[in-house]
């Protein structure tokens, strides 16, 4: 995994150091709202988190912390891009902030490389992102990077709006995209 950073933000690959930032961020009840198992079990959560930052990824897979570029020690969040335990799914894009980073832009601004590193170094037929219908702000940010809604699905025992993206609607969408590369590698 790499590290990457856009006009704002720097996206290095989640370790252990990011342990507590993350936690903190899942105990907050508005931030978890409309996320499910195990964060109501404080042992669970803790055992899932460790298992996920040190669990290795496929190449373009793995989860990074998201952090501003003013500050490169403020932890804004996380964004993944994982392989998908829904039956049916082959990679989940996924994304966490901070309420204090909320409405700025910034789910957006990393998931967008993120995907678009997965397409390149990744060996994915397709991307979804499973989004609870009433989460308004991450179905934007799933519009925003290209998924488009494709019905709804059980996630874990709940109703969920299913976005997706082929690789070929990826791609077609990349060459026609008139916007430059706003990423960069360090």
């Amino acid at each position: 995994m790499e590290t990457l950073e856009t006009a704002r933000l720097i996206l290095r690959p989640r370790d252990m150091g990011d342990f507590a930032a993350c936690l903190a961020m899942d105990g907050d009840p508005e931030v978890i709202r409309y996320v499910g198992p195990p964060w109501s079990n404080a042992a669970e959560h803790r055992d899932f988190l460790r298992r996920r930052i040190q669990e290795p990824c496929a190449p373009g897979l793995g989860y990074w912390s998201i952090f501003a570029r003013e500050d490169p020690t403020r932890f804004l969040g996380w964004v993944m891009l994982y392989p998908c335990d829904v039956a049916g799914a082959e990679v989940e894009i996924g994304w966490r902030l901070n309420r204090a980073a909320w409405g700025k832009g910034y789910a957006t601004e990393a998931a967008a490389p993120i995907l678009a590193l997965g397409f390149a170094e990744g060996d994915m037929a397709s991307v979804v992102a499973d989004i609870h219908p009433d989460n308004h702000a991450s179905r934007r940010v799933a519009e925003k990077i290209g998924l488009v809604f494709t019905g709804m699905v059980d996630y874990h025992g709940e109703p969920a709006r299913r976005y997706s993206i082929t690789r070929a609607a990826f791609d077609a969408c990349a060459a026609s995209s008139s916007q430059p590369n706003s990423t960069t590698r360090p």
